[in-house]
């Protein structure tokens, strides 16, 4: 085989491998990393030295370590966001830092709530409430990555925020807070309407909505119950954030709604007493307290 031949055969590599759009060149070029210049030189190099196409695209200094890993992430059918690129709070660890120590201790709470409330799932047992005593102790914070990671497996994930005292939803995935739960539940927009899609594939948010003077008979109304069970027709879980507990009875009510709730702790900030009244109350309110999580978030 004369060169001519070996760089025509080359380029024939390139072209078939470009033509499969599900591998990491072909997500490359259609990101705009790689021109198909590039994924022909790539490729040469691949073949002499026997490495991984991402290997040798970083070897000629065509792509950054973000590139590779979020080529890969596609690849599997999990988009990654990159800081300075999207428009989400740095707070969605699991979107931004796959292999952060916070992102793999959430997906063990998925796991747990996975074999012990979402493994066999009755209509009772797809929403769940995210509870803590007071302010500060992550519950914004873990719902938000939770509702990422179930949504990553392929669940249709709805995140309610239900904390319309001070809500931190809308701002975490960027999304217009002047329609929402609140408006919902006073009869002034649609369910389906109220719904905003932040841009995760199965992942869905209804916001706060507007900020209204009553939020607890809001809550406390016929409307909330007649809610989820309209949106458990559309989605596999329903996660909802909540107002602290201590301070609000609004949590109490949305976990008598959803029927089940987690109570978050923070270490070295929640008491001990603290946790175990809200944990009391939730179930004097007939709330199952599915489990505890002391976070470190």
């Amino acid at each position: 085989m004369n060169t001519t031949d070996k760089i025509l055969h080359l380029e024939g590599l390139a072209r078939s491998a470009m033509a499969h759009p599900n591998n990491i060149g072909s997500l490359l070029v259609t990101a705009g990393k790689l021109s198909t210049a590039d994924a022909d030189r790539v490729m040469e190099l691949q073949q002499r030295e026997g490495w991984r196409f991402g290997e040798a695209a970083r070897r000629l200094q065509l792509i950054n370590e973000d590139d590779l890993i979020d080529a890969l992430y596609r690849q599997y059918g999990l988009p990654l966001r990159m800081p300075g690129r999207d428009s989400f709070s740095h707070e969605l660890v699991t979107a931004y830092q796959p292999y952060h120590r916070c992102t793999e201790e959430l997906r063990a709470l998925r796991t747990q709530l996975l074999i012990r409330w979402f493994r066999k799932p009755t209509i009772e047992q797809q929403v769940l409430a995210v509870v803590s005593p007071s302010s500060g102790e992550g519950r914004s914070y873990v719902a938000a990555n939770l509702a990422i990671l179930f949504s990553q497996l392929g669940e249709r994930t709805l995140l309610i925020d239900a904390d319309m005292r001070n809500p931190r939803q809308h701002r975490i995935f960027n999304v217009a807070d002047r329609i929402g739960l609140s408006t919902v539940l006073a009869g002034r927009t649609a369910p389906a309407d109220a719904v905003a899609t932040p841009g995760f594939h199965n992942l869905w948010l209804l916001p706060a909505g507007a900020p209204p003077p009553n939020p607890l008979e809001l809550l406390s109304r016929p409307g909330l119950p007649a809610l989820l069970k309209e949106y458990l027709t559309e989605f596999d879980i329903i996660l909802i954030d909540t107002p602290p507990a201590l301070r609000y009875s609004d949590a109490k009510t949305v976990g008598f709604r959803a029927g089940s709730a987690v109570v978050l702790a923070r270490k070295d900030h929640t008491r001990l007493d603290d946790t175990n009244h809200v944990i009391r109350d939730l179930g004097d309110c007939g709330a199952y307290v599915v489990g505890t999580v002391f976070n470190s978030f």
